[in-house]
């Protein structure tokens, strides 16, 4: 096998970040002899209780269910540049999702990527962090997808090119990058502690956004949640491990478990993917979750840097004037929300002046938020969130440049001009 096919494969299977792919499984077994049965019908309805709120944790319907379509059918495409790949019916249909399955069938694609018939699942299934969940949680999850309304629909097959539609080549990538085993606890924290760990590094699956990944698609150990450009989805993770990001080590605790919770804190406020991830997951979590996760959040080491991304620069002379043409712009269009001094009306109207988020080393989110506009999540505790307007259609690139350069160099943010080249890349990103 050539190394250049190992490394065009590995950039593949990650990109599609917490997409299972279609499994495969025998056709043998004709019984639901894996049906997760406690003792008693009341047992029962509690593990399946426990179950769909393990199921949120894992924000598994975010990936399983397309935009109007059935719960946890599959088909969502994930477009890359290799190809397409759709996310697998997980209903419990005997003909095409996974109800030949049984406990250990589950268990085992959960801790050690493996299908039923021990073939290999691409690591966009983020079976690499679930291989941290324990046994009795992967059976509550089954017991509750037993649970659901069984979907008669085919899993729609991956259009990949060759060589990567060969699952046999995934063995170089795990040996590299895969470390099976069920999250330990550290003796040393609290209980709080590991339980927020077990969440954020497990179910959670966090890292696979928040760290970087290298040349062969594999995470960087020594970048854990040093953030990353999120592929296909043309975001950019922040750095939770570095404040001049989204680093957490200068939040209150309350800041981090608000903006989980409902999507929008003193701090600011999430859009884009974690936006998703907020209104499919993270509001249906318990206070005492959410305050674990904070904990543990609050705890990642931070670093005084972070990673610098790729960035289109200008020179200092072209910066200077797309400062001053922002400066009216923000005054025309931004100044109502986000007051003259940058400083906002958070929790609705979050505050630009001083934002990590504004100026970080990459300019890509404020870009896409003036392209595209946005809102926080719809939550139980934020149900009618403020949004931000698209201004791709009012504003040209070199008017976004601008106004996006203004909120960087501003108020005291220490970030830097920004390439009308770069608005025009970004201008037909996809939308989440």
């Amino acid at each position: 096998m050539k190394r250049k096919s190992l490394f065009a494969l590995s950039a593949v299977v990650v990109v599609a970040a917490a997409a299972l792919v279609p499994v495969l499984w025998s056709g043998g077994d004709n019984l639901h002899n894996g049906t997760a049965m406690a003792a008693t019908p009341a047992d029962q309805a509690a593990l399946i209780k426990k179950g769909e709120y393990l199921a949120r944790a894992g924000d598994c319907i975010a990936c399983h269910t397309v935009r109007g379509g059935k719960q946890f059918a599959g088909g969502l495409p994930m477009a890359t540049p290799f190809g397409t790949m759709f996310t697998p019916n997980i209903t419990p249909d005997d003909q095409y999702g996974i109800g030949k399955w049984t406990q250990d069938d589950f268990y085992r694609a959960m801790h050690t990527g493996r299908s039923k018939d021990g073939s290999l699942l691409y690591p966009g299934f983020p079976f690499t962090s679930y291989t941290k969940v324990t046994r009795a949680d992967s059976d509550a999850i089954y017991a509750y997808l037993r649970s659901v309304t069984p979907v008669n629909v085919p899993s729609r097959p991956h259009e990949l090119k060759f060589p990567f539609n060969q699952r046999n080549m995934l063995i170089g990538w795990r040996t590299l990058f895969f470390r099976e085993g069920e999250y330990k606890a550290d003796p040393t924290k609290s209980v709080e502690w590991n339980r927020g760990a077990y969440l954020i590094e497990g179910l959670g699956h966090c890292g696979m956004c928040h760290t970087s990944i290298n040349a062969m698609g594999g995470p960087v150990s020594s970048a854990a949640f040093a953030g990353g450009l999120i592929p296909l989805q043309n975001w950019y993770a922040p750095s939770l491990t570095s404040n001049k990001e989204a680093g957490l080590g200068d939040w209150e605790t309350k800041d981090i478990a608000d903006l989980l919770k409902t999507g929008v804190s003193n701090r600011g406020a999430v859009f884009g993917p974690m936006a998703e991830v907020v209104h499919n997951s993270l509001q249906y979590m318990s206070d005492e979750d959410i305050n674990a996760m904070a904990t543990y959040l609050k705890t990642i080491p931070q670093k005084s840097e972070a990673p610098e991304p790729l960035q289109l620069e200008t020179s200092e002379k072209f910066g200077g004037e797309l400062l001053k043409q922002g400066q009216k712009i923000y005054a025309d269009n931004c100044a109502k929300c986000h007051a003259t001094n940058g400083l906002g009306m958070p929790p609705s109207f979050p505050p630009l002046a001083n934002n990590q988020s504004i100026q970080m080393p990459s300019a890509v989110n404020p870009i896409r938020m003036v392209l595209n506009g946005g809102y926080p999540p719809s939550t139980t505790a934020n149900p009618h969130p403020y949004g931000m307007p698209p201004f791709a259609q009012a504003l040209s690139n070199t008017e976004v440049a601008a106004v996006v350069t203004y909120i960087r160099m501003s108020w005291g943010n220490h970030g830097t001009a920004v390439s009308p080249q770069q608005v025009s890349d970004l201008r037909s990103a996809p939308l989440d």
